[in-house]
C-alpha cells in the first residue's frame, strides 16, 4: 500500500457514501412525499390523515436535516484528515505539553470538544426547532445544559482512564498490545451494563418504583412464564425531555430491570404494555443481546487487530493528511484517524446490519405472539406508530439499508397472519 494509493480509496469510499447516503435521502423524501395524502388501507381505520400527513411531514424534515448532517460531517472529517486539521492540532499541542500522554489525552479531548462544540447547532435545532414544531419536545434550555455539562463529566470519568489505559498498553505491551487493549475493551464495556442502570442513568432521569399494582402482577406472571428473572419495574420521568414514548431493559444478570418512560404508561393499556414487554423478552429468549454482544466483541478484536497493524505503516498517517511526528509518539493520532477512517470504509456494509436486525425482530415478535395476544401488539405498534409520527410508507430500498425494524406494514401482516421471516 503507498500513501497515494491510500488516499485515493479513502476518497473513493468517501465518495461512494456521499452518493449512497444522498441517493436513499433523495428516494426516502420522495416516496413519503408521493404517500402522503393517503392513508394505506390496512391503517385507515385506527391513523387519520391528519396524522398519517404529520408523520410523513416530520420525516421528510428530519431526512434533511440529516443529510445537511452529514454533510457538514464529511466536512469537518476532510478538514480533519486530508487538509491537516488534525496534524496542525497534533503539531501545535507538541509545542504546549511536553509529557507523551499528556499530549495525547489532550488530543483526544480536544478532538471531542472540537467535534461536539461543532454538532451543537445541529442538537439545538434538532431538539428545539423540529421536535418543538411536532409536538415532541419537552426539554428546556437550562436541562439541555445541565444534560450536555453531565454528560461531558461522565465521560471524562470513565472515558479518560480507559484512553490512558490504552495508549499505555500500545506504547509498553509490545507487539500484542492490540490484544490487550480489545480485552480491556470488552472489561470495560460489560463494567458499564452493571454500572448503567443504577448510577449512571439515575444522573439524568429519575426512576421510581412502578406505582400499578394490577400492571405490576401481569408483567410479573410474564416474565415468571417466560423464566425471565426481573430485579424491579420502574417508570423514568422521560416526559422531562420529549413526548415520546417507549420501554426497555436495562441491566445484566442479577441487575436486570424494566423501565417505563412515564409517556407510554398514558398511551398503551394493560395487554398492550405487556406485548410490548413480551417482545422485548423475546430478544432475551432468542439471546439477541448476547449473540449482537458477541458479535460486537468479534468485529471489535479485528479492529483492533487491524489498528495494531496500520499504526506502524508510514502510508495510514500521510494518507490521511497526518504525517507521524518523528520524536513524539503517535498512537493518539492513530485511534483518532483510524476511528475516523473505518466507517468511511465499512458504511456499505450497513444493510448486512439492518437485516440481521430485522430478522432479531420478527423473532422477538413472534415470540411474544405466542406469549400474549398478537393483536395487542398489533394495537400497541400502531399507537406507537401513530403517536411517534413514524412514516407508514417509508422507501424499500432506504427501509432496507438502514432499518433495523421491518417497516409498519410488514411488520404487522407478519404478526396478523403468523407468518415467519
Amino acid at each position: 500500500m503507498t500513501t497515494t494509493l491510500f488516499t485515493l480509496l479513502f476518497i473513493l469510499f468517501l465518495g461512494l457514501e456521499a452518493i449512497v447516503r444522498l441517493w436513499l435521502s433523495s428516494r426516502q423524501i420522495r416516496h413519503v412525499s408521493q404517500h402522503r395524502n393517503a392513508v394505506p388501507a390496512e391503517f385507515s381505520e385506527k391513523i387519520s390523515l391528519r396524522s398519517h400527513q404529520r408523520a410523513a411531514d416530520y420525516t421528510i424534515e428530519r431526512m434533511k436535516l440529516g443529510m445537511g448532517e452529514w454533510i457538514f460531517d464529511a466536512m469537518i472529517l476532510i478538514s480533519f484528515t486530508l487538509l491537516g486539521g488534525l496534524h496542525l492540532l497534533d503539531a501545535f499541542l507538541q509545542t504546549q505539553i511536553s509529557g507523551d500522554m499528556w499530549r495525547q489525552l489532550a488530543l483526544l479531548a480536544a478532538i471531542g470538544i472540537i467535534t461536539g462544540l461543532l454538532h451543537l447547532p445541529f442538537s439545538l435545532w434538532r431538539q428545539f426547532k423540529l421536535e418543538a414544531k411536532y409536538g415532541f419536545n419537552r426539554m428546556t434550555f437550562k436541562l439541555f445544559i445541565s444534560d450536555t455539562i453531565k454528560g461531558i463529566i461522565v465521560s471524562l470519568i470513565l472515558g479518560l482512564p480507559l484512553m490512558a489505559a490504552i495508549l499505555w498498553l500500545m506504547a509498553e505491551a509490545g507487539n500484542a498490545w492490540w490484544l490487550w487493549a480489545w480485552a480491556l475493551w470488552v472489561g470495560f464495556n460489560v463494567l458499564i451494563l452493571y454500572l448503567y442502570p443504577t448510577f449512571i442513568a439515575p444522573l439524568f432521569n429519575k426512576f421510581t418504583p412502578l406505582d400499578n399494582p394490577e400492571l405490576a402482577e401481569r408483567i410479573n406472571k410474564l416474565a415468571s412464564r417466560c423464566g425471565f428473572t426481573l430485579n424491579g419495574l420502574f417508570v423514568m420521568d422521560g416526559s422531562k425531555r420529549s413526548a415520546h414514548g417507549n420501554a426497555y431493559f436495562t441491566g445484566f444478570g442479577k441487575s436486570r430491570r424494566i423501565v417505563f418512560f412515564d409517556t407510554l404508561l398514558n398511551k398503551l393499556n394493560g395487554p398492550e404494555i405487556e406485548a410490548v414487554l413480551a417482545h422485548e423478552l423475546g430478544h432475551f429468549k432468542h439471546k439477541h443481546i448476547i449473540k449482537r454482544m458477541a458479535i460486537s466483541f468479534f468485529v471489535a478484536l479485528v479492529f483492533f487487530a487491524l489498528l495494531g497493524y496500520v499504526k506502524n505503516t508510514i502510508w495510514f498517517y500521510e494518507g490521511l493528511g497526518a504525517p507521524p511526528a518523528l520524536m513524539h509518539s503517535n498512537d493518539a493520532l492513530a485511534l483518532i484517524l483510524f476511528f475516523m477512517a473505518v466507517p468511511v470504509f465499512t458504511f456499505l456494509l450497513s444493510p448486512l446490519a439492518s437485516w440481521f436486525s430485522r430478522k432479531d425482530e420478527f423473532q422477538a415478535d413472534q415470540y411474544a405472539s405466542e406469549q400474549t395476544e398478537a393483536q395487542s401488539l398489533v394495537s400497541a405498534l400502531v399507537k406507537l406508530y401513530d403517536d411517534n409520527a413514524a412514516t407508514l410508507t417509508p422507501d424499500p430500498i432506504h427501509s432496507a439499508f438502514y432499518d433495523s425494524h421491518p417497516p409498519a406494514s410488514v411488520r404487522i401482516q407478519h404478526l396478523l397472519t403468523g407468518s415467519k421471516a
